[in-house]
């Protein structure tokens, strides 16, 4: 079994008036065993030896992993992946649910696994795209092989319980709660969708998946991971995904773009910077950030008091309130001068902005990435309608005719490496949205909560680890109740003093 530990065991060998240290991590429960090899390595018997374990969440064992593959044969062969599934993030993005112990459990754990893989099985064929393989046909550009090779699942076990993980905020412990993406393999030898069923000493566990956003965005995730629980319900498909890429996709030859696109230049750099390879080696941390319905509406009623006085339309929403406040919050953090230019990148869906709305269940990326930009100073001078009002300019040049001249744009390009975000991969090329810049993603409207394979719904539901400088994530309360959460990670040298203005300002 390989062994996965938060914790580290530390021996102090006291001999001769000498004390040290040796440190390693945990690889199996038999823990007495691993001991007794390091004393006959050292051959320390004769000495004391006194043991301290220090963790937060027990070990975590990796109980079986393997491949989950299509229930019935499915359509093989070479899928074209359009232009916007082939810019922004290549890598995989996770999430994560727990569940308390049910009485409509199965009889044992182990017919949990059974009805989760078996419904997967099902799942995986009318969505059989997700059991496939990228693969670079060159000029920085991907395929999609259907071949069936399906999807990793793998089992693992907690000694620890659910109420050890608190309020379940993102910490160092969640990478031992969400599958490993090994970027150092070939890209068509890594699964696009890997899952982990971790079982808590208490009874409960958590379901995580990570999923290849080269295939699909939030939409398409939730889309498949809601019609997964239907089929373990019992209950036949909902909505049957559309596959078909065309819809989104160039002419051949492509024409020329009718707009410049701001979205497809580099963002903004800090003044007297050359590039941001030493703002992208900065350590950064992730804080969860609360706001009671209260405090959204005011800063709604903050944002929108220069529009209601000129009588100028319809007011803010919350995302487009909630982050401009993040924008000018980052910027104080941040201690930029006023002179210091900005962009904070909004994912906007052009599923309902197309002239032909795109069909429903349409399974891939339909987001386009637009920027909205600005100085430091002015943000920070200036009203929260300000920010607010330069989001939304952002957001509504997405239209049909925009959309295919980012398209057209694209494909044009002799080659997409420039547009890909590569940083999880330890690049330094692509687009780089921390330190001037951010990016605030909306989950706002998604149905993200919900989530339920037959034995009740799942008592927390959040993204999984996003540890770069500028990621941001906007979800509603799971309650219904108004309050919006704010999931952010910035350096570390600037994250007390966003909290600061974050909550200040309000």
């Amino acid at each position: 079994m390989k062994g996965l530990s938060s914790g580290v065991l530390i021996l102090s060998l006291l001999s001769s008036g000498h004390d040290f240290d040796v440190g390693f991590s945990l690889c199996s429960r038999r823990v007495t065993c691993d001991i007794s090899v390091v004393v006959k390595k050292f051959n320390l018997s004769q000495y004391v030896l006194t043991v301290s374990l220090q963790y937060h969440v027990s070990f975590f064992y990796t109980m079986c992993k393997g491949k989950v593959k299509p229930a019935k044969p499915t359509w093989t062969g070479r899928v074209s992946l359009s232009e916007l599934d082939q810019i922004g993030a290549l890598t995989h993005v996770p999430t994560i649910y727990f569940y308390k112990p049910s009485p409509n459990w199965p009889t044992s754990s182990n017919d949990v696994v059974n009805d989760l893989k078996d419904s997967l099985r099902d799942a995986l064929v009318p969505f059989y795209l997700l059991a496939g393989r990228l693969h670079w046909i060159g000029r920085g550009r991907l395929e999609l092989e259907c071949n069936a090779m399906g999807v990793m699942f793998t089992e693992a076990e907690s000694e620890s319980k659910l109420e050890d993980l608190g309020d379940f905020l993102p910490s160092s412990e969640y990478k031992y709660l969400i599958p490993n993406v090994d970027y150092t393999v070939p890209i068509h030898d890594l699964p696009l969708l890997l899952v982990q069923l971790n079982k808590f000493q208490c009874g409960g566990i958590s379901l995580s998946l990570t999923i290849s956003h080269v295939v699909v965005d939030g939409q398409s995730a939730l889309h498949f991971m809601s019609e997964w629980a239907r089929i373990a319900r019992g209950e036949p498909l909902g909505m049957v995904p559309f596959l078909d890429r065309k819809v989104l996709r160039a002419g051949d030859p492509p024409i020329a773009s009718q707009f410049h696109h701001a979205e497809f230049d580099l963002p903004p750099l800090l003044l007297g910077q050359l590039n941001n390879a030493e703002e992208r080696k900065k350590k950064a941390t992730v804080a969860i950030l609360r706001l009671t319905k209260v405090q959204v509406e005011n800063l709604k009623n903050v944002a929108n008091e220069e529009r209601i006085s000129t009588d100028s339309g319809r007011g803010y929403t919350r995302y487009e309130t909630l982050s401009g406040h993040v924008w000018r919050s980052v910027c104080k953090a941040r201690g930029h001068s006023p002179e210091q230019p900005t962009a904070l990148g909004v994912c906007v869906d052009s599923r309902k902005r197309m002239q032909s709305p795109l069909p429903d269940g349409y399974f891939g990326n339909a987001i386009l990435n637009v920027v909205a930009v600005s100085h430091a100073g002015e943000l920070m001078s200036k009203p929260l309608g300000h920010a607010a009002r330069k989001i939304r300019e952002a957001i509504e040049t997405v239209t049909d005719a925009y959309v295919r001249s980012a398209i057209d744009f694209l494909k044009n390009q002799p080659n997409l490496t420039r547009f890909q975000d590569i940083h999880a991969l330890g690049g330094t090329e692509g687009p780089f949205y921390g330190n001037p810049n951010i990016g605030v993603v909306s989950w706002l409207t998604l149905p993200i909560y919900g989530l339920d394979f037959g034995w009740g719904k799942e008592i927390y539901m959040g993204p999984g680890t996003h540890d770069f400088d500028g990621d941001s994530l906007l979800l509603p309360s799971p309650n219904g109740d108004g309050c919006v959460i704010l999931a952010i990670s910035l350096q570390v040298a600037h994250m007390e003093a966003f909290k600061k203005h974050f909550y200040e300002d309000i």
